[in-house]
């Protein structure tokens, strides 16, 4: 179509007296000013952005000053870890998702007024929904102030369940949770430490969670995961072990670089490709569009047949691809191609070319592409991803497939 445009333009072109050669040149020109606007309009969004992320990390370091002054080690969310605190913020929740705990603490002056605060806190987190989170969580209450950049993306959190699915086999009834937070708060499993704050104590409690809890969270998540694999041509354990990695199913999970939700995902970098493969528009998506659960699965998926059909494309076998896919979602492509080009005499620019790495990843057999990673890529933590997901490949394997 465009093709045949283009030929009806050059052809009106040619009838008002103008060669071709002046109309490809005209066209050249045009093309380099869109470019031009095009890179000029992207680097403006990430400045934009750039300063919307240092206002989200001031608020992070405020909050958690703020929280110092309670607390003596004062932890917010992380990947794997979300943290809950009362508006009074003497009161805290820490939903380990990877250790399967839930750690609650207060700090009062008295047992009984800290039983008390432990069991509000307890039955809040086992029934609380994300949507209800994203409203209320003092830290998210102040995040949400901030001016979001102009073209921003946002979408609403879902109300769709954190702990009740893993903490109950059934929709959970004020009995129910009632029933759960007296068999768990009890004075033998109180643990009491003295406080900063003068005349008070931090009483604590921790309580395992299920052993199910991985597979039970999965399963919350297996018809996003099927229909976004499906439609990326994706392996459905291959989107599963990438978040549990990634995650370990925390609908709530948070980085510092920022990165947001189940699989994880930096709004500048895998959130604004998977945007445009998806929308054919480069946009930022933000923190609240990452906490629902399905456009995250989505942006994940996508971002990961970017980097299988596109970004890695030139490396034959589909094994090789697969685990410098899996290394390169960690720690990019540029780095899968360091890896291999790290010993050539080329440019610092070429190193991080995989033009330069393809043929040497196609000459060898996928084994040795999986020890060549694991040798030479530049940090620990991608070698270790590398490992992890491809293990519990072959676990969710036998689940799903």
């Amino acid at each position: 179509m465009l093709k045949k445009t283009l030929l009806v333009l050059a052809l009106i072109s040619l009838a008002e007296g103008e060669t071709f050669k002046e109309f490809q040149q005209k066209q050249m020109q045009q093309e380099s000013a869109d470019k031009q606007e095009f890179y000029t309009y992207k680097k403006a969004q990430e400045d934009a952005f750039e300063e919307y992320k240092k206002a989200q990390l001031k608020a992070f370091d405020d909050y958690k000053k703020e929280l110092g002054v309670y607390w003596s080690d004062p932890k917010i969310s992380t990947q794997k870890e979300w943290l809950a605190y009362t508006p009074d913020k003497k009161t805290r929740t820490d939903v380990d998702f990877e250790k399967n705990t839930i750690t609650v603490q207060t700090i009062a002056s008295s047992p009984e007024d800290a039983k008390e605060k432990l069991k509000d806190a307890l039955a809040k987190a086992v029934t609380v929904d994300n949507k209800t989170v994203q409203e209320t969580d003092p830290l998210e209450k102040i995040l949400a102030k901030i001016k979001k950049p102009i073209g921003v993306v946002d979408a609403p959190v879902t109300n769709e369940p954190i702990l009740s699915n893993v903490i109950f086999d059934t929709k959970p009834t004020k009995n129910s949770v009632a029933q759960y937070v007296n068999d768990n708060v009890k004075n033998s499993n109180i643990e009491v430490v003295q406080s900063k704050i003068e005349g008070s104590n931090v009483y604590s409690l921790k309580i395992e969670m299920p052993s199910d809890s991985m597979q039970k969270k999965s399963k919350q998540y297996y018809e996003d995961v099927k229909n976004y694999a499906s439609k990326e041509n994706l392996n459905v354990p291959l989107v599963f072990a990438i978040m549990q990695t990634e995650s370990c199913f925390n609908p709530r999970a948070k980085s510092y670089i920022p990165a947001f939700g189940l699989m994880q995902i930096v709004p500048s970098s895998a959130g604004m490709d998977a945007y445009n493969y998806l929308y054919n528009e480069r946009k930022l998506v933000s923190s609240s569009y990452l906490y629902n659960s399905t456009n995250n699965i989505k942006m994940g998926s996508a971002y990961l047949h970017i980097l299988y059909f596109k970004y890695l494309k030139e490396i034959k076998n589909p094994t090789s691809r697969l685990y410098c896919t899996i290394a390169a979602y960690n720690t990019g492509a540029g780095n899968i191609a360091w890896a291999f080009n790290r010993n050539k005499n080329l440019s610092s620019k070429q190193k991080y070319s995989m033009s330069y790495a393809a043929d040497d990843i196609n000459s060898i057999s996928s084994d040795q592409v999986y020890n060549k990673l694991l040798k030479d890529l530049r940090f620990d933590e991608p070698k270790l991803y590398l490992k992890n997901v491809s293990k519990r490949m072959v676990a969710y394997s036998k689940v799903y497939e």
